[in-house]
């Protein structure tokens, strides 16, 4: 056991988890964190990919919730230039739809609800003129666009445990919760580390693990206050580019469900998401095919070149774990959070982390450790709106410039290699690039764009220790190869981070 208690025990290595590190260590308080798995390697790496406010969410009357979502886009903008990206949406305007008046109502409201500085106004367009129009039936000849933001989810969550981890907290992955119990006023938190057990003290536990939060709480002896979740598994296909869809899509399915159709990585279109109820987190990371069908046959109702099922090269499937609201729909359960502090007489501060989103993991951050406050006396102010994320500090930059400085700085290092390491790492591809002159500097080539040096790098700096850290969530290198390839570049990355050192 540590000598001195933590202040925070986390258990949660995803967007919530490792956001509530982030803030709390910046604000002076000792913090450890334990993920069972690798960071975000539950429903914080199975997202659409979005940064937004929750434009259908204006029909449930969620203006809070949609204007909270608003203002965290333009914050997060600011603080990872190098991981979000604004994106024009495209509506086209089908049956059963709300009327084109209702439309442009609808989104000046969400033009409006709170101060746009990068995000362009939407706008009504012409689909038989407009360039976004070529790839969708010629049926659809009006529609609308506005602007939201993509992002890599899952970089996002690690940059996160960076920024925790560098102002001073622990973070322990492939670290289950064996133990939960309560000591002298303490929690007393056993894990089984890939070193071997490891037993902390800490005055609060906050239970931030997403689909499997019922679980820790249990472990904990919450008992009768045991949260109350609805699980509602969401299913996301991969296909190459859909000719032409170079804008996000939002399609309207005639069952009143939306589905997305995004361009991503840069090769390839995302279409999500579904949402089906599911009794246990172990039925969510499986996608079904009824649920691919369903996202394909979406796509057929309004791209001229749809994708079929053996088109799909990737797809995957996350659990959103929502507050149960006794919705009758998983599409209308709220996608709000609610934290819920349980703190008996005589027994430590239980914070269980309930719902949320990728966009408002900052402002439930906050939330938490104002709810915390009390226990912390001098607690250090909120500060995370106005601090850049690890590789978000651009110099002032546009993205675009601080790319073309990169390029200029590294002559002799192609362009396309160091283009990818900035969009990954921001600033810190520099920190990869390192000391390498040339391209064979980076080592041996994995594929998709993977190379010896940068594996290691994931290793050493980024807690990546198996193959589908690296292929599939620190990048998406992954995607770029085939079958064979990829069972290669499986063995090579597993052999590279086998040896991996511990991080910070």
């Amino acid at each position: 056991m540590r000598d001195e208690p933590y202040d925070l025990a986390i258990v949660g290595g995803g967007i919530n988890g490792c956001g509530i590190a982030a803030d709390a260590a910046g604000r002076g308080l000792r913090v450890v964190l334990f993920e069972k798995s690798d960071l975000a390697s539950g429903t914080s790496s199975a997202s659409s990919k979005l940064i937004h406010g929750g434009l259908r969410y204006l029909e449930h009357g969620e203006l809070r919730l949609v204007r909270e979502s608003l203002i965290e886009r333009e914050v997060l903008l600011e603080r990872a230039p190098h991981l979000i990206r604004p994106l024009r949406f495209v509506v086209p305007h089908a049956k059963g739809m709300r009327s084109p008046l209702l439309m442009r109502i609808g989104l000046f409201l969400y033009d409006h609800l709170a101060a746009r500085r990068r995000i362009s106004a939407s706008e009504a367009i012409d689909l038989s003129r407009d360039p976004a129009g070529r790839p969708l039936k010629t049926t659809f000849r009006t529609g609308f666009s506005y602007y939201d933001c993509q992002v890599d989810d899952a970089r996002l969550v690690v940059a996160l445990a960076l920024d925790a981890a560098e102002r001073g907290a622990q973070i322990h992955t492939r670290a289950p919760v064996t133990a939960i119990a309560m000591q002298d006023g303490l929690w007393q938190i056993t894990a089984a580390t890939r070193s071997g057990e490891v037993g902390v003290m800490a005055r609060v536990l906050v239970n931030a693990a997403g689909p499997w939060c019922a679980e820790v709480a249990r472990l904990a002896g919450a008992g009768d206050q045991t949260p109350a979740l609805r699980l509602v598994r969401g299913t996301h296909i991969v296909v190459p580019r859909i000719e032409g869809a170079d804008d996000g899509y939002l399609l309207r399915n005639p069952d009143g469900r939306v589905v997305f159709a995004l361009p991503f990585d840069p090769e390839f279109t995302l279409i999500g998401t579904t949402e089906v109820s599911v009794a246990t987190p172990a039925e969510g990371f499986t996608p079904s095919r009824e649920e691919e069908d369903y996202l394909i046959e979406t796509a057929a109702l309004f791209f001229t070149t749809a994708p079929a099922h053996e088109d799909i090269v990737w797809r995957f499937a996350g659990v959103r774990p929502l507050v149960e609201d006794g919705a009758q729909r998983a599409s209308a359960v709220s996608r709000d959070y609610r934290l819920d502090l349980i703190h008996r007489r005589g027994a430590p501060p239980l914070l269980n982390v309930l719902g949320g989103k990728i966009t408002t993991y900052r402002r439930l951050a906050e939330a938490a450790l104002s709810r915390l406050g009390p226990f912390f006396p001098g607690l250090k102010p909120a500060w995370t709106a106005e601090a850049t994320l690890p590789g978000g500090d651009l110099g002032g930059r546009e993205f675009e410039a601080f790319c073309q400085d990169l390029v200029r700085r590294h002559p002799d290092i192609a362009p396309a290699t160091l283009l990818r390491l900035a969009k990954r790492y921001g600033s810190r591809a520099e920190r990869v690039v390192d000391d390498a002159e040339t391209d064979r500097d980076f080592g041996d080539v994995i594929g998709g764009g993977l190379t010896e040096r940068e594996v290691l790098y994931l290793r050493d700096c980024e807690w990546a220790c198996t193959a589908e850290d690296v292929l599939w969530r620190r990048t998406k290198a992954g995607l770029h190869l085939d079958a064979s390839q990829r069972q290669t570049a499986e063995i090579l990355v597993q052999h590279l981070v086998g040896g991996r050192k511990e991080v910070l």
